[in-house]
């Protein structure tokens, strides 16, 4: 944008936000920030603006900037789930790109705001996560730089498993914390783990109250971003656009919301049945789901065999080194959908004993449904368990068919059960 531009910027800013309320849309007040590249893809990589340090954070950034540089890749548009909501915009964009991306995050804020997942969100993330980054940098002047790295390490390897439904309380050092659920595996080992320094259950359980603010926004992902892409698309017709502006913003439209190759464009998905909906139900019945539904119960209900069809989804897998489509039923891909949303994409856990053979061992279960864990997770992960728990550990699991058990206590080993 040229120094010009932004008062520009501001006034069509508020010219998008009446048009929202005018829609009927109801989002959290509005922070905007014109960033270079550089913040930008630095809140990117540690996927908010106050979060503590990290090396993969680091590494995410190197990865995520070096594909911009080469233009293999764009972060368009980032925005956080707060009260006030805060959106960042790119400094490189044109003044019709980021009035589109003014409206897609207003379409953001109010599905935050509106849909019944985010309602025990805490709303002020950003706050509570640079309080945290001060506290862990305390740690690591009392513990070592080292020692916290590892506890991040193995507590960043593990922290999607939690119970998304399930919460404890948990107040800095007070030692009031009750044992979790069973699914809970990151906050179980932080309350039980036999060996662990209160500062290191602090990193687990804050690292656990991440995860929870993160978890609606995986499990609406499809959702929220074709809600956002349905609302730009309508606010940018509503503006005063030139034939330029209106070719940039076509262009950058087709981009964000064309059909993936290689798997689900959620912007593209969403959008397309929210828009099947419309059609179908009327305005008013889209603003009925966008409260109440998250992207399974959206999928299960609402992907029709029109829609399938329509945008030529089909299942494919590899086969003998070679991608081949192994159905176009329009069933089986609706089911496949589901299925690849069920527990956020991620295996399913459970702690079954944490006295096994009587020895504190620790004893997890891995609930099958038909997709087998991936042999490099399992041989990387078990370490960063063993290293928390301090004992022992199992994990009961189904390969080739077959119930096995792989053990880990300095070196992983493998029990088949089925015999």
């Amino acid at each position: 944008m040229r120094d010009q531009d932004f008062a520009k910027l501001e006034h069509k800013i508020e010219e998008i936000t009446a048009i929202i309320g005018n829609f009927g849309l109801d989002p959290f007040p509005m922070r905007y920030e014109v960033c270079p590249s550089d913040i930008l893809y630095s809140i990117g990589a540690y996927s908010m603006p106050s979060r503590f340090s990290h090396w993969s954070f680091g590494k995410a950034f190197e990865r995520m900037k070096r594909q911009y540089d080469f233009n293999l890749s764009k972060i368009y548009e980032l925005v956080i789930n707060s009260n006030p909501c805060y959106a960042f915009l790119l400094s490189n964009n044109s003044l019709p790109e980021n009035e589109l991306i003014a409206a897609h995050v207003l379409g953001h804020s109010d599905f935050f705001k509106n849909n019944l997942h985010f309602a025990d969100t805490q709303r002020d993330m950003v706050e509570s996560m640079a309080v945290t980054s001060k506290r862990f940098r305390k740690y690591e002047f009392a513990y070592g730089r080292k020692e916290v790295e590892l506890i991040l390490d193995a507590g960043l390897a593990i922290q999607e498993h939690i119970d998304p439904h399930f919460r404890i309380s948990h107040h800095h050092n007070d030692g009031d914390c009750q044992s979790s659920s069973n699914k809970d595996v990151i906050g179980f080992i932080a309350v039980n783990a036999p060996n662990l320094q209160d500062w290191q259950r602090d990193i687990l359980l804050e690292l656990r109250k991440e995860m929870h603010y993160f978890w609606p926004q995986m499990e609406t992902k499809i959702m929220n971003e074709g809600w956002a892409s349905y609302w730009h698309i309508r606010v940018m017709r509503e503006l005063d656009l030139n034939e330029k502006e209106l070719l940039q913003f076509a262009r950058m439209n087709a981009f964000v919301t064309a059909p993936n190759r290689f798997g689900i464009n959620p912007y593209h998905l969403g959008l397309r049945m929210f828009e099947g909906l419309e059609k179908m139900y009327g305005r008013s019945f889209i603003f009925e789901v966008r409260e109440r539904d998250n992207d399974i119960s959206f999928i299960r209900n609402y992907l029709t065999r029109e829609m399938v069809r329509e945008m030529d989804l089909y299942v494919f897998n590899k086969e003998e080194d070679v991608w081949k489509i192994t159905s176009k039923d329009w069933q089986i891909t609706k089911q496949t959908l589901i299925h690849s949303k069920i527990n956020g994409g991620f295996p399913y856990l459970t702690v079954k004993d944490d006295d096994y053979h009587g020895n504190r061992e620790l004893y997890l279960v891995h609930k099958y449904e038909g997709v087998e864990l991936d042999p490099r997770y399992l041989e990387r992960t078990i370490p960063y368990v063993h290293q928390l728990w301090g004992k022992p550990v199992h994990l009961e699991t189904v390969m080739d068919g077959k119930t096995v058990l792989f053990s880990y206590d300095k070196e992983l080993n493998r029990k088949d059960l089925s015999a």
